[in-house]
């Protein structure tokens, strides 16, 4: 049977399978040291388990309005002014089971055949998937390590054209670790006023920032979606809980899809997230603090085995490493070390044409396994001739 066209055009996801062939291994007893996934090893708060299992037991089982809960949608309105200084009603939010029904959503929604979503090359490997998936043509800007992987406003300006309907931004930025400039941002956010390209800003990676406070793109402007969700920096991965905040003018047609596509959001999981944003901000600050010491030993550590780090990440949790010395093929490095030393690392491949011949290495892993999987791997390459 042949699949549809739309299907035919959606490439593997290669930080899954790098993850799968590495859980491969361990499942004939090897023991993998995982850089792959961007995934926090340890627990969500100890009040976001308490206000799943309490929702749970109080029956909190059913179907929500789809938009979401009201509580929660307060809540994050209220994030939203605490933290930025900006102004956003609950009936501007939307409820998802994390942010990627609510990108591809949000394209379904945006995009004719043959419409332009502009991205930045790094990219984060789902971005042109979604693109395409809703008949839509990715445009690419390229990013270098020379110019520590920051878009620049002008760049995306000659990159549009007349079937342009969106500009895509993510910061901090996967794999990059890359946090736009106040400047940057704002000059971009420029772009989407009078009448331009819709701005879409995945903001997922905020709590994650090391170097200053996050910005939101909506201090800038109002005509943008922002995404954001509560897996990375409250550590709840598999809670699949996020939102996305859209222009009121917009609102209504992403219900109308989310109703008929998803009905709702598990509503116990949603009671967790409002014990997230009420309740567990000291908890969020203290992953960051751990994760900025991770940070630090992992560019330090694939420097002292010969890995190019040129642009220190400042949020997130990745490091991009430049290993084009080593192989013009990241996927067949990758596999050569995951065989090899039992280190899982995602190449840079997965992440644009820009990233080939890079590794993206997460440091959502302790201290420990950090030190032993760099000690692994620095071994591997002074053997590897």
């Amino acid at each position: 049977m042949s699949l549809a066209r739309r299907m035919r055009e959606i490439e593997p996801f290669l930080a899954v399978e790098m993850g799968e062939q590495a859980q491969a291994l361990e499942r004939a007893g090897a023991d993998v040291v995982h850089f792959e996934f961007g995934e926090p090893d340890f627990e969500a708060p100890a009040v976001v388990r308490e206000a799943l299992a309490k929702a749970v037991r109080d029956g909190r089982t059913r179907y929500t309005h789809s938009l979401g809960i009201l509580p929660l949608r307060e809540a994050i309105a209220e994030h939203y002014a605490r933290t930025y200084g900006v102004s956003v009603s609950p009936e501007q939010i939307l409820v998802t089971p994390g942010t990627s029904p609510a990108m591809l959503l949000l394209f379904g929604h945006l995009l004719d055949p043959g419409d332009e979503v502009v991205l930045t090359d790094p990219y984060y490997a789902c971005y042109p998937n979604f693109v395409r998936y809703a008949e839509g043509r990715p445009a690419y800007v390229d990013l270098t390590e020379e110019d520590g992987f920051q878009v620049r406003a002008e760049a995306i300006r000659e990159r549009c054209g007349p079937r342009t309907k969106a500009i895509l931004v993510n910061s901090p930025a996967n794999p990059t670790g890359t946090v736009l400039s106040d400047a940057r941002l704002a000059a971009i956010a420029g772009l989407a006023r009078d009448g331009g390209p819709w701005l879409v800003a995945d903001e997922i990676y905020h709590g994650l920032s090391y170097a200053g406070r996050d910005r939101s793109v909506l201090e800038f402007t109002d005509r943008a979606f922002v995404l954001n969700g509560f897996s990375k920096a409250y550590a709840m991965t598999g809670y699949r809980l996020g939102w996305v905040v859209a222009p009121r003018s917009r609102i209504r047609a992403l219900q109308t899809l989310y109703g008929n596509f998803f009905i709702s959001t598990n509503e116990f999981v949603q009671w967790a997230g409002v014990a997230a944003l009420r309740e567990a901000g000291e908890e969020s600050r203290r992953f960051r603090a751990i994760f900025d010491e991770r940070r630090r030993a992992m560019i330090a550590g694939l420097r002292a085995i010969g890995l190019g780090v040129g642009v220190e990440p400042t949020g997130a949790f990745y490091v991009l490493a430049n290993a084009r010395h080593l192989a013009k093929d990241s996927l067949g490095l990758a596999r050569e070390i995951l065989e090899g030393c039992h280190v899982a690392v995602t190449p840079g491949a997965a992440f644009g044409a820009n990233a080939e011949g890079f590794l993206r290495f997460s440091y959502a892993s302790s201290l420990a396994r950090i030190r032993e999987g760099l000690d692994r791997l620095g071994r591997f390459l002074a053997t590897r001739g």
